[in-house]
């Protein structure tokens, strides 16, 4: 099937940078869009960032102008560039694969898929 392997998260002091990274692996024919959610406690999952295939993107209002989102379509990889960070951005960041088309059995399947999630700890 398809799995989302995650990377870069950690600890990092207000201000600083960090970069997210996930990788989708499988026999992946073509990925709609991928993008980046977080989820802090107590609260819901909420969208970060989002790129198309054709490289559209749209950002949620709290990380706009601090946060880029690319991908690499031939590796299905995307990235998020985290500048500025505040202690708020504090949360687990999961990356997403949305209508995600991949070939097994003889058949092509679609569906979406989740990374396990990397910790993102801003400090004050």
């Amino acid at each position: 099937q398809v799995q989302l392997v995650e990377s870069g998260g950690g600890l990092v002091q207000a201000g600083g940078s960090l970069r997210l990274s996930c990788a989708a692996s499988g026999s992946i024919f073509s990925i709609n869009a991928m993008g980046w959610y977080r989820q802090a406690p107590g609260k819901q999952r909420e969208l970060v960032a989002r790129i198309t295939s054709g490289g559209s993107t749209n950002y949620s209002d709290s990380v706009k102008g601090r946060f880029t989102i690319s991908r690499d379509n031939a590796n299905n990889t995307v990235y998020l560039q985290m500048n500025s960070l505040k202690p708020e951005d504090t949360a687990v960041y999961y990356c997403n694969a949305d209508r995600t088309t991949y070939y097994r059995g003889g058949s092509y399947w679609t569906g979406d898929y989740w990374g396990q999630g990397t910790q993102v700890t801003v400090s004050s």
